[in-house]
């Protein structure tokens, strides 16, 4: 039996908080209850202290109420799909099971696998073009692939890394990489290839949701050469599989210096321009803030305008609680490879989200500072 999320194992989840999380901390989405707070587990050394750090870090980010659990195969050249699946096996150990957990890993860049060998040609020839799971015209930007094939390794190896068989969501990671060398028709063509791969894996049970983890792509005036439109993606997704289709997550970065998913009317939807909030809303995806904090960019020497409009006792809870509190955002993902980390960012697990007139409070103020 496939062991993956659910609404009754998340519902549990959050059901243990109750009286300890502040409401509205639990969001429910395309049938999962999952945490305003995600943990991210992009950066730090490919070394054993860093994986140690990181499944602990994931042991009490899950012990302290947040159950969205974000990675990628590339990350930390598959370590931090590992650490995840250390911890996993602590917290079933501990009572927590698979089920009450939110995984999402992504596919897309070319990695090695836990170090940069020494001739790193060598190693993608033998490991990938040799068996024939790729070949060179599949690249784009020299490090980028999402050819089913490739899809259907690195969703393996990540199942084995993760040490699960189903991953809850799972990304196409930047494509709108490839726009820098591949034409918008060619485009539609490999994304229409991939979801239908996609959609195949979620009959045999191996993942329950895909989407697209994107940097630039939903961030662009829509005239850009690497903008995306979210409608199109829905359409694909839609023939392929009709109104059942598992498109349904969009990641992005969404911070107070990265306010565009809010603010920029790039998106066309049924004829009618709007944000990708509202083209998201409208087309029954769920959006995920990744960058939160910027890698700390914005976690310190903020306006004073956000303390007044946000409260708080410091400028990292006032970022974490702009991105997680957008309305149209469901969770705010934010790197934690240290407990401590975890124990400064889970001080908001118990805090309401800020309210509309607070943020609304916050753009007024912006605007007039």
């Amino acid at each position: 039996m496939t062991t993956a999320a659910t609404l009754e194992g998340t519902k549990r989840f959050a059901e243990k908080w109750r009286g300890r999380a502040a409401d509205d901390h639990f969001r429910e989405t395309n049938g999962l209850v999952v945490s305003s707070l995600g943990i991210g587990t992009y950066l730090g050394q490919p070394d054993p202290k860093t994986d140690d750090a990181y499944t602990e870090a994931i042991v009490a980010a899950v012990e302290s109420g947040i159950n969205f659990i974000d990675t990628a195969i590339n990350y930390r050249f598959q370590r931090s799909e590992r650490s995840i699946g250390a911890a996993l096996k602590q917290l079933a150990a501990k009572g927590v099971p698979r089920e009450e957990l939110v995984l999402c890993t992504k596919a897309g860049y070319l990695t090695p696998d836990s170090a940069m060998p020494s001739d790193p040609n060598q190693y993608f020839f033998r490991e990938y073009i040799q068996p024939g799971i790729f070949s060179a015209k599949d690249i784009a930007g020299g490090s980028h692939c999402m050819t089913p094939r490739f899809l259907e390794n690195q969703l393996g190896r990540g199942l084995k890394n993760l040490g699960v068989d189903c991953v809850d969501i799972f990304y196409l990671h930047n494509p709108e990489s490839q726009l820098g060398e591949v034409s918008k028709p060619d485009f539609a063509k490999r994304i229409r290839e991939a979801f239908a791969y996609l959609e195949s894996t979620v009959r045999d049970g191996k993942i329950q949701y895909y989407g697209m983890a994107t940097w630039n792509g939903f961030r662009q005036d829509a005239r850009a050469r690497d903008s995306m439109q979210l409608a199109e993606f829905e359409s694909i997704a839609r023939e392929i599989a009709g109104d059942r289709h598992r498109f349904r997550f969009v990641q992005l970065p969404f911070n107070l210096g990265m306010t565009e998913a809010l603010t920029l009317g790039n998106q066309t939807v049924s004829g009618k321009q709007m944000t990708i909030m509202e083209a998201a809303s409208e087309l029954g995806i769920t959006l995920i803030a990744s960058a939160a904090l910027l890698q700390g960019q914005v976690a310190r020497n903020l306006p004073p305008f956000v303390a007044q409009a946000l409260g708080l006792e410091n400028d990292a809870e006032r970022a974490l609680q702009f991105a997680r509190s957008a309305p149209g955002i469901t969770a705010a993902l934010v790197g934690m490879s240290r407990t401590e980390h975890v124990r400064a960012n889970a001080k908001l697990v118990s805090v309401p989200p800020a309210t509309i007139d607070q943020f609304s409070n916050l753009f007024a103020r912006g605007e007039s500072a």
